[in-house]
């Protein structure tokens, strides 16, 4: 019993990562709090006994902290072979695709998008993860899931308002 109260605690602290993480209008600081935010999801993942989720947040924290230096299709492309590797050889049920493929989704995004788009991509994996968060029974994924869901959104619209009014301001400037 203490050792979920343990776990769903590394959740709920992801979960508040996540907020600072997701809320940031910089690519670098939002990659940069994705590393922490997914290093200790990994953990709780881990105490929670999801262990294919867990190792799809460790190789998050890994291609993001790699995509902060490098932006390659290439790169991209190994990750994502590796993490549907590991993520096949880990997976005791169907569901634990649901992770690997937000993971993949996560990875593409970083390594090869920026702006609006990439969280777009990241907006997609993020419903993958509230679903897997659910059937793992991970409270602060999905606290995290559907809070960075929103979050998410609102972000897109400020950036994508932030463009339009550079826009509009260049064409009337």
């Amino acid at each position: 019993m203490a050792d979920s109260w343990i776990a769903q605690g590394f959740g709920l602290l992801s979960f508040v990562l996540a907020l600072v993480c997701f809320y940031q209008k910089d690519d670098r600081r939002l990659k940069i709090m994705m590393v922490v935010m997914n290093l200790n999801h990994a953990l709780h993942f881990y105490l929670l006994n999801a262990i294919t989720s867990s190792l799809c947040c460790l190789f998050s924290a890994g291609r993001t902290a790699v995509s902060m230096r490098v932006k390659s299709v290439w790169i991209a492309a190994i990750f994502i072979i590796l993490t549907v590797v590991i993520g096949y050889l880990t997976a005791q049920q169907w569901t634990d695709y649901l992770a690997i493929v937000a993971a993949c989704l996560g990875c593409f995004a970083l390594f090869c998008l920026t702006g609006i788009k990439m969280r777009v991509l990241l907006f997609a994996g993020s419903c993958l993860w509230l679903a897997n968060n659910i059937i793992v029974g991970s409270i602060g994924g999905v606290l995290l899931e559907a809070t960075v869901i929103v979050i998410n959104i609102s972000t897109i619209y400020r950036l994508h308002k932030q463009r339009f009014t550079r826009e509009a301001l260049t064409e009337h400037g």
